[in-house]
């Protein structure tokens, strides 16, 4: 069972940056594909950045934005986001799959997921 955690959402402008942070349990994390969706209001839960080992993938929308990194030591996955727009506004959620999917930015894989922080960028 892997227990995750996230922080680091709050309200900001646009352009300003924010990071995120997800604190999992378990003793197998370095294993672990771990992820971050959104999910805007009225809208379905869409993937945003995935990373296996040191391998990160990029949902359009972020890529050259947003940074997807992890601590093996620390147990921990971040998403550092830059030049923030209103239509990034949204609950953000950390997920973690126990191996790597081709369908990695999907759903489906994902086991296990965090509680949700909420993202607000106003323009």
């Amino acid at each position: 069972q892997v227990q995750l955690v996230e922080s680091g959402g709050g309200l900001v402008q646009a352009g300003d940056s924010l990071r995120l942070s997800c604190a999992a349990s378990g003793r197998t994390f370095s294993t672990y594909t771990m992820a971050w969706f959104r999910q805007a209001p009225g809208k379905e839960r869409e993937f945003v950045a995935a990373i296996r080992w040191n391998v990160p993938r990029y949902a359009d929308p972020v890529k050259g934005r947003f940074t997807i990194s992890r601590d093996n030591t620390k147990n921990t996955v971040t998403l550092q986001m830059n030049s923030l727009k209103p239509e990034d506004t949204a609950v953000y959620y950390c997920a973690a799959a126990a191996d790597y999917y081709s369908n990695y930015d999907t759903r489906g894989p994902y086991a296990y997921w965090g509680q949700g922080t909420q993202v607000t960028v106003s323009s």
